[in-house]
């Protein structure tokens, strides 16, 4: 996963969008979708539906899943098809450290900034708007991290249907969320490039390279040292049973340690949210002005905690064995290359093929007095793109 700066943003980029730039740098983007994230194929279906509702003057959120670091060149490479530039939200890590030619084109695609270690109201209050005016859609990646696991969509956050409600009930014209699906798929075999990964990976913990064993199976076995060594390290012992449950459990126990040291109260929430809110506790203590370096080192190791969480959560114990595939071999050893090596972002093992699928509406109410509609939203959307991923993953077998 990616290892970013836990800080409050220190600064706020806003969207410049330029459609006839966007237009003129179309080659260029599908250029670096072949070179930089491999993409030979691309299919997109449902693109009817986007430009149904964009033809009707609505205001549309579109809400993909979030398993690569390319989905943004997919998405945008999907819109070029539909014929309109988009608006995106972003972490403001994706333009910090970023040269100003960088974070200019960023802005002329349509992106902005969020803060998401804070209640970031000025995003919030941005999307909502650009939701209620602008004729190109807006998106957001209700997952928020990249988890590596392209069939299976972890917890969508209810952020970005809540942007889609504060719209609806200010805006004169239908607010839509569409939900779409991303898949990937290799068109030339990976397994050579995962094997050496595989036994870079062994050698990092001083194993020697199992290349008798196939690489689900090597897979499953440096999980369990990992996941050991971490055991040892909070809890003094390593544990016994399944791999699925362990994970859960740890990440769990390392959690619960960080709220109750904040007196957090995490209710019902699901894990991203309760990391959430815990991230966002601590780097408030952490930017006081008064905190001597030994505070400050243990409001570090809390971070490091959380962020340690999150890592945890994005691997499921059970995802390459519930049905084995070379995409979800892939993945995995994807996110041990950035977890344990260390990697920016994981390399490229070969060409790929990817498809898009955009699924029918849901329409906000901008009714005020309809209560849960964020929750309802953010159900139905996540339910739908897990519903797409299956029938893809079907029509590929």
């Amino acid at each position: 996963m990616n290892r970013y700066r836990m800080r409050f943003a220190p600064h706020v980029w806003k969207p410049s969008l330029s459609p006839t730039l966007v237009r003129w740098l179309k080659s260029l983007r599908t250029q670096q979708c072949n070179r930089e994230v491999c993409i030979a194929d691309f299919e997109v279906s449902g693109d009817d539906i986007v430009r149904r509702h964009l033809d009707a003057g609505h205001g549309v959120m579109l809400m993909p899943n979030h398993s690569s670091h390319a989905d943004p060149y997919v998405i945008y490479a999907a819109a070029d098809l539909i014929g309109t530039p988009l608006l995106l939200m972003a972490t403001w890590h994706v333009f910090h450290e970023k040269s100003r030619l960088v974070q200019w084109l960023l802005r002329k695609h349509g992106c902005f900034s969020v803060d998401r270690e804070a209640n970031d109201i000025g995003a919030f209050k941005l999307a909502s708007g650009l939701l209620q005016q602008e004729p190109h859609p807006l998106v957001i990646f209700p997952e928020g991290e990249i988890y590596h696991c392209s069939d299976r969509v972890t917890p969508f956050r209810e952020g970005a249907a809540a942007i889609a409600v504060a719209a609806a009930r200010k805006s004169d014209r239908p607010i839509v969320c569409i939900p779409c699906a991303i898949s990937y798929r290799y068109v030339d075999d990976p397994t050579p490039a995962l094997t050496e990964t595989m036994g870079r990976l062994e050698e990092s913990i001083f194993w020697r390279r199992q290349t008798n064993r196939s690489l689900e199976e090597r897979i499953y076995r440096f999980a369990e040292a990992l996941l050991a060594v971490k055991e040892l390290e909070y809890y003094g012992e390593t544990k016994s049973g399944r791999l699925p449950e362990r994970i859960r459990a740890f990440g769990d126990f390392v959690l619960d340690a960080v709220e109750a040291r904040h007196e957090l109260a995490c209710g019902n929430k699901s894990i991203p949210e309760r990391v959430k809110a815990a991230r966002k506790a601590i780097i408030e203590k952490r930017s006081a002005d008064e905190l001597v370096d030994a505070d400050r080192s243990r409001l570090d190791d809390d971070l490091e905690d959380l962020f340690l969480v999150v890592q945890s959560f994005s691997y499921p114990g059970d995802y390459v064995g519930d049905k084995p595939s070379i995409e979800r071999v892939a993945e995995t050893i994807d996110k041990f290359e950035e977890d344990v090596l260390k990697e920016p972002t994981a390399s490229i093992k070969a060409r790929r093929k990817v498809k898009v699928m955009f699924g029918e509406a849901v329409e906000v109410i901008g009714d005020k007095k309809v209560k849960g509609q964020t929750t309802e939203i953010t159900t139905q959307i996540e339910a739908r793109v897990q519903g797409m991923l299956d029938s893809i993953h079907g029509e590929s077998q």
